[in-house]
């Protein structure tokens, strides 16, 4: 976790919470509703347990998601975006819609640039 009142820019500050590999991918996965913690733990190819539950710890902690622990055997825990969370969408979903117009152009730009390292490695050795 990072330190909040390090930030003098408060965009700065936003960024530094939701940029973990996987926090915004879980913000999106809370944008339909409450989830339990395997359910997206599944939703979410490539997480670990650990990783998890360390993104839900940190965006609970930046309020943006809340945690309901249900008092049963085994303990049912499930996972929400919270009010301030839920203001996060609109541009969550602004961005889902640059990547998804511009998608092609990102994924040639990267198969160039690796082409083009390979080669340069291939002439240096």
């Amino acid at each position: 976790m990072f330190d909040i009142d390090c930030f003098e820019c408060p965009i700065m500050a936003a960024i530094a919470m939701i940029s973990d590999k996987w926090k915004v991918l879980i913000i999106y996965r809370l944008c339909n509703g409450t989830m339990r913690f395997n359910e997206l733990m599944r939703s979410l190819q490539g997480v670990t347990q650990r990783v998890l539950t360390q993104q839900l710890r940190e965006l609970e902690a930046d309020g943006l998601v809340s945690r309901k622990v249900y008092p049963e055997v085994p303990p049912r825990v499930e996972y929400s975006l919270t009010k301030v969370g839920r203001t996060l969408l609109p541009a969550l979903e602004k961005l889902e819609q640059w990547a998804r117009k511009h998608s092609s152009e990102l994924i040639a730009a990267r198969h160039k640039a690796i082409e083009q390292n390979s080669k340069l490695k291939t002439k240096v050795s």
